[in-house]
């Protein structure tokens, strides 16, 4: 198998793993933050609307993290910038 064949297979499992860790681990996160803004929001009815802005501003964040990884996978697999060292 020839150097870049190599380097194809290699960068495809990477972005996988990349892909799937970048995507599974923000929604694990943005779960828990919901839940404890729900129980928040339980206990103290009167914050409710602060707690629900402050909630949207930190999923937006966190599902941007997501979005990052996505596009950086993206530009490995498609338009890989060191695929010519190969080549």
């Amino acid at each position: 198998m020839d150097a870049q064949a190599q380097f194809a297979i290699t960068t495809t499992i990477v972005v996988g793993a990349a892909m799937v860790l970048g995507c599974v681990l923000p929604e694990i996160v943005e779960g828990q933050a919901v839940v404890k803004a729900f129980e928040n929001m339980a206990r103290q009815p009167s914050v409710a609307d602060r707690i629900r802005s402050l909630l949207f501003v930190c999923l937006a964040i966190l599902e941007t993290g997501s979005i990052y990884v996505l596009l950086i996978c993206l530009i490995l697999l498609f338009a890989n910038p060191f695929m010519g060292m190969f080549g």
